[in-house]
């Protein structure tokens, strides 16, 4: 009799042997339901039900991986219209949610359209015939572009839709071992016979396809290129285009060897022939270099070929095909069919390492020494912008300039969008609390570097040339961050910049000096960051202060090309910016503390100004308003309008309030149904008059902030009731609304009260 300290061991056995089972039904389902191992026939069934899926080269399809995760588009004030279109494969949702965030590209928007153009006009002209050159300063993210498309390549061969599918040569075992024999009249497969689906002790010899080649291509060219017909005029799609190497290619040297001589021992019985097909499915893999592969500069030979007749796998075949010298291509061309294949610095390789390239490109075709191969990879290159000027002046490069597609890779100039890259990658590494805002500040400063004084001579219109070259680094930064405009500009010259937007970003597009060429670097950042957190490790919080400290030591340094460049009235001034960052980080604090200590709502302020709008409405039509308390009529407030209009310094009060009434008739013919709201046409109007409010009541503010400063420091002995309440309200606060932890919140308060309250 067991007893039960035996008894678990064996439950636990019998449940680990249970789920086991479970999970090899569940990947053999899976294995039988994606199709796996097919015979020729079956895959040509295939064809005919997709044929489009199962007729494209590489760069189709890595446009159609493209369009499988589909496309959205994002408010941009420098974007076409306001917009840009992303796709969403660059956001990795087939990835977890973590690798996603960290590993997904952040804007780029721009170049992700560039691409997908470029793919489109490969698809039209028949194959992928240049080669895609990303070129861009260190660290723009031209490696995390690439890596990326790699990603997505890989889901997708995952799924139906993108399923892919190559050919071995299987060779069944014959009777007493002594092979099939292929002897003259009716040795091999009997008619509409398969080998396909052999086990695997029945087979004597698997010759795969290293090239990966479609298994359309066993077919001859007409016949090949009648049943595509066929079966897109049967799919409703007649007339598609179809890649030039799938409807005129070839099969590889090896495979074109054994079809022959397969052919020869079966005296032209192509049905008998293609009885040793056997089609795999395959997937894209990067980390096992198969269709994504990534060839670094130290690489010199990328493909090429061995003998295989001494293998021992190949004295099983027939003595039709031992008698064959088969050789084996291999290298990272090889790697990469069907895919992508980035060559990653590829300028600084040896010119003469990589200019096969260039006939590889014109025709498609490697040279090898006893065979070509004929490549079917989307061609894609990286390089810094110092290599390519080297390579620009070198006499080669005008054999190469109409094989390229040169692609702009700058740092980004959106500062939502480079703060999205440090929030993803860089404070998810910082083992301490990170306040608010550190990673705003240290992505502000990063882009302030990144600018350049726009040339008005560079503008088709003068005016917003004028106004284009008058934007200081700050409020150009704001511009193309979220298409703010500063106050000092008139309501005819803020329509002007903001409908110019997309103009100023893209000024400098065609120049070698481009704007986002130089500044800091998100690899910079990474590294100010981290010593950033040394510097914190007292505080346990890494906060603004710690940052900006860092900053303004990296800023006397003279080993960066961003740092030794004269200031531009304003401009490639790093030292101010680290004030005007700190300054930044201020505001959004004051404003924290200002709606935390609830002296005055958000809400409160934009009713107060819905209802002057209201009064000053009724006042130009000289009408009464309904009193909602009374239900009477009333003259306006007169009260009510010149308390409002004190506040926002509108010097006449009654040429206001017309003003403020033709911008709402304007706005309302423009927007024929749509109800005005008042905050949203004048946000610089209820910005003013929030101002104004809080101005009133600094006292009132810097009494709340010291007094929740002193119950953060646990130094609120001295506080009465209420006062202490109101403490308690304020930093619960800035813990549930913005949140703070206790020593960002203690640094954050510190700094506000020492910057601008100090003197009240």
């Amino acid at each position: 009799m067991s007893t039960g300290s035996e008894a678990a061991p064996r439950e636990a056995a019998a449940r680990v042997a249970e789920e086991l089972a479970r999970t090899g039904d569940a990947v053999r389902e899976r294995f039988l339901a994606q199709r796996r191992v097919l015979s020729f026939a079956e895959y040509l069934a295939l064809v005919a039900s997709h044929p489009l899926r199962h007729a494209r080269d590489a760069a189709t399809y890595l446009r159609d991986a493209f369009d499988h995760f589909g496309s959205y588009t994002l408010e941009r004030p420098w974007g076409a219209g306001g917009e840009v279109r992303r796709w969403a494969l660059f956001d990795l949702p087939f990835a977890g949610e973590a690798r996603a965030a960290s590993e997904r590209l952040v804007g780029h928007e721009e170049l992700q359209n560039a691409v997908y153009q470029a793919l489109q006009s490969f698809h039209r002209e028949g194959r992928p015939n240049r080669l895609l050159l990303l070129h861009g300063p260190n660290g723009s993210a031209k490696s995390t572009f690439a890596a990326c498309l790699m990603a997505a390549l890989e889901a997708y061969s995952r799924v139906d839709e993108g399923a892919l599918y190559r050919f071995s040569w299987v060779f069944p075992r014959g009777e007493k071992g002594k092979g099939i024999g292929f002897r003259t009249g009716d040795g091999g497969p009997a008619p509409g016979e398969s080998y396909a689906h052999l086990p695997e002790e029945r087979i004597d010899a698997k010759l795969p396809s290293e090239l990966r080649e479609s298994p359309l291509l066993l077919l001859p060219g007409p016949p090949r290129r009648r049943l595509l017909a066929d079966a897109l005029e049967a799919a409703g799609t007649p007339g598609a285009r179809v890649p030039e190497r799938i409807a005129r290619g070839d099969l590889g040297h090896r495979n074109r060897a054994i079809f022959d001589a397969l052919l020869t021992a079966y005296r032209g019985d192509l049905g008998r022939v293609l009885a040793h097909v056997q089609v795999e499915r395959w997937e894209i893999s990067r980390r096992y270099r198969v269709g994504a592969v990534t060839i670094g500069p130290e690489m010199a030979a990328d493909a090429g070929e061995r003998q295989l007749t001494a293998d021992r796998s190949l004295g099983a075949l027939p003595a039709s095909l031992s008698a064959l010298a088969l050789y084996e291509t291999q290298g990272e061309l090889v790697d990469g069919q069907g895919g992508l294949i980035e060559y990653s610095d590829l300028l600084k390789r040896p010119l003469d390492a990589w200019k096969y390239l260039l006939l590889a490109i014109e025709t498609g075709e490697v040279a090898l020494q006893r065979s070509t191969l004929a490549l079917d990879s989307v061609l894609l290159a990286s390089s810094n912008e110092l290599h390519l000027r080297a390579f620009q002046e070198h006499p080669e490069y005008h054999s190469f300039r109409g094989r390229l597609v040169r692609l702009r890779v700058p740092y980004l100039r959106d500062v939502a969008q480079e703060q999205g890259i440090y929030e993803a990658q860089i404070a998810p590494q910082i083992r301490m609390e990170v306040a608010p805002h550190v990673t705003f500040v240290g992505a502000l400063w990063a882009v302030l570097t990144r600018l350049r004084r726009a040339n008005a001579d560079r503008y088709e219109d003068r005016e917003l040339g004028k106004l284009a070259a008058d934007l200081t680094p700050l409020e150009k930064a704001d511009l193309f961050t979220s298409g703010s405009v500063p106050r000092r500009f008139d309501a005819e010259q803020t329509k002007l910049l903001r409908a110019g937007a997309e103009a100023i970003y893209g000024e400098r597009r065609g120049g070698a000096d481009y704007e986002g060429l130089v500044g800091a670097s998100p690899r910079e950042m990474r590294m100010l960051f981290l010593d950033a957190v040394v510097s914190a490790e007292e505080d346990a919080c890494l906060a603004p202060p710690a940052l900006l400290e860092r900053l303004e030591a990296f800023c006397e340094r003279d080993d960066y090309e961003f740092l030794k460049l004269a200031p531009d009235r304003g401009y490639h001034d790093a030292k101010a910016f680290v004030e005007q960052a700190r300054a930044r980080w201020l505001d959004r604090v004051d404003e924290e503390l200002r709606t935390s200590t609830g002296l005055v709502s958000e809400d409160q302020v934009r009713e107060l100004f819905e209802r002057y709008v209201l009064h000053a409405s009724h006042w130009v039509k000289s009408e009464r308003v309904r009193n909602p308390l009374t239900g009477e009529l009333e003259p306006p407030d007169e009260d009510l309008l010149e308390s409002v209009e004190e506040k926002l310094g509108a010097e006449e009060g009654a040429a206001f309030r017309r003003d403020l009434m033709s911008a709402v008739a304007n706005w309302a013919i423009e927007h024929p149904g749509e109800e005005a709201a008042p905050a949203a046409l004048f946000p610089r109007h209820l910005e003013t008059l929030e101002e104004g409010y809080f101005e009133e009541r600094r006292r009132q503010l810097k009494s709340l902030a010291e007094d929740a400063l002193a119950l953060l420091r646990d130094d609120a002995d001295a506080l009465d009731a209420a006062a202490r309440k109101a403490a308690e309200r304020t930093v619960n606060t800035l813990r549930s609304r913005y949140g703070y932890g206790d020593a960002g919140a203690r640094i954050a308060l510190g700094a506000l009260l020492a910057a601008r309250y100090a003197d009240d």
